[in-house]
């Protein structure tokens, strides 16, 4: 979230900084209560404007966030003006995780799956197997960003 905030503050601070933009409602908000951005624009080309500059801020401070943004439906505000909410995905929903625990089991390698809340906990018995597990989660799912965490001997 930190790193998230950090992105929105500097595309905040750019979208400010651009002629175009004067005044015009163009901006960047984050909920971190609800764990959502909004983006205010006046028009929807103009929102697509705001997010060719918020994404490529996300993507510097972190890689692949983009993925985990949940777009809804673009609204109508008062008079012309649209606005468009990104939620935020956090954790692996439980269908992902469930993908996950099949893959990791038809693949016939020794390791155990478990899913624990909104994490997939992967045990194996040597660093080698975990590192193929990994390798192979990231390499079949592609549509979401896995971090892999706590990995010791």
């Amino acid at each position: 979230m930190v790193a998230l905030k950090n992105a929105i503050d500097s595309a905040g601070k750019k979208i400010i900084g651009r002629h175009d933009f004067k005044g015009t409602s163009a901006k960047v908000e984050l909920s971190e209560k609800d764990k959502s951005i909004t983006i205010y624009g006046d028009s929807d080309f103009q929102l697509g404007q705001v997010k060719d500059i918020l994404f490529p801020e996300m993507e510097k401070k972190e890689p692949d966030c983009t993925k985990r943004l949940d777009a809804q439906t673009v609204q109508k505000v008062s008079g012309d003006k649209v606005k468009q909410e990104l939620k935020i995905k956090v954790g692996i929903e439980s269908e992902l995780a469930k993908k996950i625990v099949k893959l990791l089991k038809d693949s016939k390698l020794k390791v155990q799956a478990a899913i624990q809340g909104d994490a997939v906990r992967v045990t194996g018995a040597k660093r080698d197997v975990l590192q193929e597990a990994i390798a192979l989660i990231k390499k079949s799912i592609t549509d979401f960003p896995i971090k892999q965490g706590n990995f010791r001997d």
